[in-house]
């Protein structure tokens, strides 16, 4: 059966940090490129964070880059997002997708279409 679930968001404080944990399974997630996405209260879906299949490249957006870290533990078959420096403006639900891509990550961003597996998001609220 595949699954694909998030897990580690909760409730921070302005400044704090929280990791969110992707558990893909029932696929060969090892040729999927992960990625990131976040939906906040009245916004769209925000591609935030991806990494390639070998954990070896990563894209960031820029409303993230240089506070959050994506990483894959091929061991664990987990991604995490590390996320420090949480401010209000990163409320929302978060949610982690797989696209079948077992290459070197394209200059552009895929589209949300691309992404094969989704998971059913975790809530990140951070106080101001």
């Amino acid at each position: 059966q595949v699954q694909v679930v998030e897990s580690g968001g909760g409730f921070v404080q302005s400044g704090g940090s929280l990791r969110l944990s992707c558990a893909p399974s029932g696929f060969h997630w090892d040729l999927y490129a992960i990625g990131w996405f976040r939906q906040a209260p009245g916004k769209e879906l925000e591609a935030i964070s991806l990494i390639d299949s070998k954990g070896d490249t990563t894209k960031y957006a820029d409303s993230v880059k240089g506070r959050f870290t994506i990483t894959r533990d091929s061991p664990r078959s987990e991604v995490y997002l590390q996320m420090n420096g949480l401010t209000a403006e990163d409320t929302a639900v978060y949610y982690c997708a797989a696209n079948y891509w077992n290459r070197p990550l394209p200059t552009q961003w895929f589209p949300e279409r691309d992404y094969t597996f989704w998971g059913q998001g975790t809530q990140v609220t951070v106080s101001s």
